[in-house]
């Protein structure tokens, strides 16, 4: 059961969407490690406060770009519908927020590494969750 489930994230149906959802998560946490180490090295803010930030920014772009070419079947198209979209995602990521920097905290205060490396954790940690919620909830995938 569990080798079947994993065989159909590979060449199933859903397979293609995730790793189209896997690479816009790529590109943003790109986007994302560079704003927070931005922040936090030039800036010299607070590591969680320029993660929340660098977080809010990405959540924004992930969704354009999820939007664009993960999700194009059921893409959100229609000026509403597009908003009611980013609220959407907004939400689900929202809700991931916590999640992130409570491991982000726990790996730099706890673990002794680096923000950089421990906001990459943290980030793929919360990968899953937000997949899920995304899929079923902002484009209403099954």
């Amino acid at each position: 059961m569990v080798r079947s489930f994993l065989r159909g994230l590979v060449y199933g149906p859903l397979a293609v969407q995730l790793r189209r959802f896997v690479t816009v998560g790529l590109v943003a946490s790109a986007v994302q490690m560079a704003l927070l180490w931005l922040f936090v090295d030039v800036g010299e803010m607070n590591y969680l406060l320029g993660a929340t930030i660098s977080i809010e920014f990405t959540i924004v772009l992930s969704y354009v770009l999820n939007n664009a070419w993960t999700f194009r079947t059921s893409r959100n198209s229609g000026r509403i519908e597009y908003l009611s979209g980013l609220l959407k995602t907004n939400l689900v990521r929202g809700t991931a927020i916590p999640i992130q920097l409570a491991i982000l905290f726990a790996l730099v205060e706890w673990g002794d590494l680096m923000y950089l490396i421990a906001n990459a954790v943290a980030i793929f940690l919360s990968g899953l969750y937000r997949y899920v919620l995304d899929a079923r909830w902002t484009w209403g995938d099954t």
